[in-house]
């Protein structure tokens, strides 16, 4: 059979009009954007239509968006250039963030030299308000709080963050790689002063992404070399990347409801046939809310390494949490802070796609089940039983 791919939050396929939209950058229309001949003009001109598709996309306007290079990029440029910019004009520097972001977030907050302070979370991965308010009171540089966490799928209440954070004068900054195109993401409603965003989370080109940059919000630049994207991301801007993530951009925002409500059919069945078959298992998140695409759980009684070798050798591709800490087999970060009384060693986590079939769903509870039950029986004759 064929296998199965339910490891959409680690990455996705190029779509195919994305790649159309692409081709014309990777061949004939190749000048560099800062040039002043037609080539170059050319190019200034995609590279701006660009700009302005994903702006529209985000509730944004056009001299507001960056092209950089990936979601950790964006990240690092939004709090480390936040920490700088009060550095250099002499107010004190401070970074608030959450327990369960991601570590592009929680290594730069630590590498920014400045007072950083990491706030808990409850048992559905929200901030405690409580806790919030208190450090925000002390004022800040920036707070970072991840909209879609990309591990669980849990969803931080930004409207109410950003409307605290604004009572204190502190600037917001959002990695939005999981939520643009997952659910509603529009910096006009939610007023965010940065947000990250990256291609190949949907079906958009690896290495492409966007930093959102609130107009008055000072930042200031890591790299050093050039003034393209207003001096804050110098070098020469790959074109066909930054056409490519608009486009995609644009289609995962235009699909957006579509997608969730499909999306959430499919992953409430595969958690019930899990739940049904097997006893004790965990599912992480469920006590807040839970963007539609993302279902991680723990497994009692299994051997997690030897799950996931199980899986892919049966074909189905899964995470055992974030793609990002591949090689590591400890409890993760964001289960440590979620959850006071732990979870089952053996972690997976689907993530859904926009072509996942209702079959998928079906075949993938059918491997996983039996899979789970094979594991449960060896450990348990084997007295090698796994808590």
């Amino acid at each position: 059979m064929d296998p199965i791919y339910l490891d959409y939050a680690a990455t996705t396929p190029v779509r195919e009009e994305v790649r159309s939209a692409m081709d014309p950058y990777l061949g004939d229309v190749f000048g560099n954007p800062s040039s002043i001949h037609r080539w170059g003009r050319r190019a200034q001109a995609a590279l701006e239509e660009a700009r302005s598709t994903l702006a529209e996309a985000l509730g944004a306007r056009r001299r507001e968006i960056l092209f950089v290079r990936g979601g950790t990029e964006s990240d690092n440029l939004a709090i480390l250039g936040r920490v700088d910019a009060d550095r250099r004009a002499g107010r004190p520097t401070r970074v608030v963030t959450t327990a369960v972001e991601h570590k592009a977030v929680l290594d730069a907050a630590r590498a920014a030299e400045a007072d950083c302070t990491v706030l808990p979370v409850d048992p559905g991965g929200a901030v405690h308000e409580s806790a919030l308010e208190g450090a925000l009171a002390e004022g800040a540089s920036v707070l970072s709080a991840m909209w879609v966490n990309n591990e669980v799928g849990t969803v931080q209440p930004m409207e109410r963050i950003v409307t605290l954070a604004q009572e204190y004068g502190v600037p917001v900054h959002t990695d939005a790689v999981q939520a643009v195109g997952k659910i509603p993401v529009h910096v006009d409603r939610v007023p965010v002063a940065l947000l990250s965003l990256t291609g190949h989370k949907l079906y958009g080109p690896k290495s492409a992404g966007a930093l959102f940059v609130r107009e008055g919000v000072a930042l200031a630049a890591r790299l050093h070399g050039g003034s393209q994207e207003g001096g804050l991301r110098p070098g020469t801007q790959d074109v066909a990347g930054a056409v490519g993530l608009a486009t995609a951009v644009r289609l995962a925002v235009d699909e957006q409801g579509e997608f969730a409500r499909t999306r959430r059919a499919l992953r409430e069945e595969l958690e019930a046939r899990l739940r049904s078959g097997i006893p004790g298992l965990v599912v992480h998140g469920l006590e807040g809310v839970r963007a539609p695409h993302i279902l991680s759980i723990g497994i009692p009684r299994v051997d997690p390494e030897l799950l996931q070798v199980s899986l892919d050798m049966e074909g189905l591709a899964v995470s055992g949490g974030s793609a990002c800490s591949s090689g590591e087999t400890s409890m993760s970060h964001v289960l440590e802070a979620m959850l006071s009384d732990g979870t089952p060693p053996a972690v997976v986590r689907y993530s859904l796609g926009r072509t996942t079939s209702r079959d998928d769903v079906l075949r993938a509870a059918e491997v996983t089940l039996s899979v789970v039950a094979r594991l449960t029986s060896s450990a348990r004759m084997s007295g090698s039983d796994v808590r």
